[in-house]
């Protein structure tokens, strides 16, 4: 049996092909919702939108601290492994960073039960990302190292795992883009019409991270490259705004151009769209540097660090840090650039492969 553990969006996205995997070759698994960010509830509206099965646990953890969120997870992880009886045959198998998978990947450890972590081996080396903290522990705790690339292997390699627990697999996200895409285009969702907009003729934004939206000088100056952007080239930003994002910029009364069109958070169907069709994307979100790159669409990510160093190699992705001045230069750089890089994460097959080797 595989209990197959996600709590975030994110997590949905990127586990929805290793769900889709398991159907097609009728292995047993169940599912467990953390509710990490959202109670299933809130999250319904996507597994109904990529054709998910219904979890056969909500944990509806809900938001708190990260030692409270993650010994809620740990408490309801370990008795659903007892009360299902799951053993040293079983597999725990969760994806990510997130509090929902190190508090997952802790139960089973305690328990005896193998862990299979996919997208192991990330690093962006700056341990104030409670991320950072979550991937490295997991990785350290794990029996399947399912790494998205060679530099992921490595890294796994120099920290001391044994190779043989490692496989680069390539990373789920390719998977999921193609995979949604054909969903997305055969519900034909309206959303250029709704908002506006022509294809490749804007700029899309998200913004999420702690230390960007909490912090007022890096907020005021990512908002204030933004501004710039829209001064110098005349088209609008769409910006999906997160609720804590839109608080801050409230709370520190940051301007925002006129050009700046502050949207609801959307379903991903719709989200995947408005990216495979922006002139470029600015980000602070580690899955969007990545769906990007798949993209082929220009990205820049308002951070100071990446644990997806592959983005920057191919040249689909560039660092700006949080200062306004970096951001419009960096913006400019990346409209200038030729956009025939290589994919760096696989060719789609990632769960198949992952599958494949739990078997």
């Amino acid at each position: 049996m595989i209990a197959i553990i996600l709590g975030t969006r994110p997590e949905i996205i990127k586990m929805t092909p290793v769900l889709r995997a398991c159907e097609k070759k009728n292995i047993d698994y169940q599912l467990i919702h953390t509710g990490q960010h959202y109670s299933y509830e809130m999250d319904k509206v996507f597994f109904q939108e990529l054709e998910l099965p219904d979890p056969d646990y909500n944990l509806n953890v809900g938001s708190g601290t990260h030692g409270e969120q993650t010994a809620k997870i740990l408490t309801g992880i370990e008795k659903i492994l007892m009360d299902e009886k799951y053993c040293r045959n079983d597999v725990v198998l969760v994806e990510g960073d997130t509090n929902s998978v190190l508090a997952a990947a802790l139960a089973a450890a305690k328990l005896h039960i193998k862990i299979g972590h996919v997208e192991a081996g990330l690093r962006s080396y700056y341990k104030e990302m409670p991320e950072e903290i979550n991937r490295i522990l997991t990785d350290h705790i794990s029996d399947y190292l399912f790494a998205p690339t060679e530099n992921a292997k490595n890294i796994l390699l120099k920290e001391g795992i044994e190779k043989e627990k490692i496989f680069v697999t390539g990373n789920t996200i390719v998977d999921a883009v193609y995979q949604n895409i054909l969903i997305a285009n055969k519900k034909k969702p309206n959303i250029f019409k709704e908002l506006g907009i022509e294809n490749g003729n804007y700029f899309l934004v998200t913004l999420h991270r702690t230390e960007n939206v909490d912090n007022f000088e890096r907020l005021k100056s990512i908002i204030g490259g933004l501004n710039l952007i829209c001064k110098k080239y005349q088209l609008l930003i769409i910006f999906p705004i997160h609720p804590r994002t839109k608080k801050m910029i409230e709370k520190f009364k940051i301007k925002l151009n006129e050009n700046i069109k502050l949207i609801d958070p959307m379903s991903y169907l719709e989200f995947l769209q408005l990216e495979t069709n922006a002139k470029l994307v600015l980000t602070d979100s580690g899955g969007v540097q990545e769906e990007t790159c798949i993209l082929n669409v220009p990205c820049v990510t308002l951070r100071d660090d990446t644990e997806r160093p592959e983005t920057i190699e191919v040249g689909s992705n560039i660092l700006a840090e949080c200062n306004q001045d970096i951001i419009i230069n960096k913006t400019e750089l990346m409209l200038n650039k030729d956009k025939k890089w290589k994919n760096p994460f696989g060719d789609g097959n990632a769960a198949k492969k992952i599958i494949n080797i739990l078997q």
